[in-house]
């Protein structure tokens, strides 16, 4: 190492990222290595691992929204939400989300993700303290060090963990962060108990409902409805446009003047260019489907059950699902990817899920359900997890 003040030898262009290499070949060590696989159009394999919950990603109700909305509006939305982008496609989805999942008022983002770092950051900053469970997804993760809040990231769905952290904060302003269906495993969270925790402690409380949007409550009217905490003065939801949905996009739900608060101050959302008007549209139409066929989120939910019941029943260890997802433990990484290698093979696409992805250090397969899926795909996923699995999967 130089000593300060000292001159620096100065590193040819062609070296400045070779500490690269030696970070490439730890993760290949470690099996750890993630590699894009483009997939076309007419690929006829069956779709395990993607997050169309309700099968509409493909009707041609929502795809003929898309292309309808980009035919007149254009390919792009042309700016941020506060300068050009925000057509009358945005507010139409903005009432009708909010309406659907029982908000005051909703604000639609171009991702979930950006949703999610817009609603932490803006809700918190330096005079406040945020309270998590140590298992959120990515993006909450991501709002949290943005935020510059205390953050203290407590043990799964526990409220107790919940309290005493709210109990020893330093900051008067407190907000508690949960996803509601864990997307690892697809648990639920403890909803009505963290709000009682949140209300004894002045917090406010802020759920990421990606995974339970169109699947779980009345109609698919998501988790935090299901719980009876819609349209409360102190909750906030955010969810995904791109799961059940089957569109792309996020939006943020809640008090009005919360709604209003985020317009004025999320970076996410003033400095981004807008949701591209075709996949507004195709929400929007995706959500009109939902809401004339409130069964699908039933159905999805009974395909999950018995996928995991199968799967269960033929040895291996496997979560009992609160909402889609449905995940079988995997011997470890190497053992993860190889696996599911194999099952794409036979023609079933399936998630591998596996460190650092995963907080708890475990590999496995993470297989989502869908509304649309018949008997003989049933059995043919089955079929072929259990012919592909490592011996040492099954309990």
């Amino acid at each position: 190492m130089n000593a300060p003040g000292s001159a620096r030898t100065v590193t040819p262009p062609e070296h400045v990222f070779d500490w690269l290499d030696g970070i490439a070949e730890q993760r290949a060590d470690a099996g750890l290595t993630r590699v894009l696989r483009a997939r076309s159009a007419e690929e006829g394999q069956l779709d395990l691992a993607g997050n169309d919950y309700l099968g509409l990603a493909r009707d041609k109700r929502v795809a003929g929204a898309a292309a309808a909305a980009a035919l007149r509006w254009g390919a792009g939305a042309t700016g941020s939400r506060l300068v050009t982008g925000s057509t009358e496609l945005h507010a139409e989805l903005e009432y009708e989300l909010a309406r659907f999942c029982g908000a005051q008022a909703a604000l639609v983002f171009s991702s979930g993700f950006t949703a999610n770092l817009g609603a932490v950051t803006a809700l918190t900053g330096r005079e406040a303290a945020i309270v998590t469970d140590k298992y959120i997804h990515a993006s909450l993760i991501e709002g949290c060090r943005l935020s510059r809040a205390d953050v203290a990231a407590v043990a799964h769905n526990s409220p107790e963990a919940v309290e005493h952290a709210l109990a020893t904060r330093r900051k008067q302003r407190a907000l508690v962060v949960t996803d509601s269906v864990f997307s690892v495993d697809g648990d639920l969270a403890p909803l009505r108990e963290l709000l009682a925790v949140c209300r004894r402690h002045s917090a406010a409380l802020l759920v990421d409902d990606a995974h339970g949007l169109g699947v779980l409550g009345d109609g698919g009217r998501g988790a935090v409805h299901a719980a009876g905490l819609a349209g409360e003065p102190d909750v906030v939801i955010t969810v995904t446009l791109s799961k059940s949905l089957g569109a792309q996009g996020g939006a943020v739900l809640g008090p009005r003047r919360v709604i209003k608060h985020l317009v004025n101050t999320a970076r996410s959302f003033i400095f981004d260019t807008a949701l591209a008007p075709a996949s507004a549209a195709s929400a929007l139409a995706a959500l009109r489907v939902l809401q004339d066929e409130p069964e699908l989120a039933e159905r999805v939910r009974t395909r999950a059950n018995e996928l995991s019941t199968r799967l269960h029943e033929a040895g291996f260890a496997v979560t009992v699902p609160d909402g889609a997802v449905v995940s079988v433990r995997a011997p470890g990484p190497d053992d993860a990817v190889a696996w599911a290698a194999r099952c794409a093979e036979r023609g079933v696409r399936v998630g591998c899920f596996r460190p650092p992805s995963v907080p708890d250090g475990v590999s496995r397969l993470r297989l989502t359900a869908r509304a649309d899926l018949t008997d003989s795909e049933m059995d043919r996923a089955v079929t072929v997890i259990t012919e592909t699995a490592p011996p040492q999967a099954r309990r």
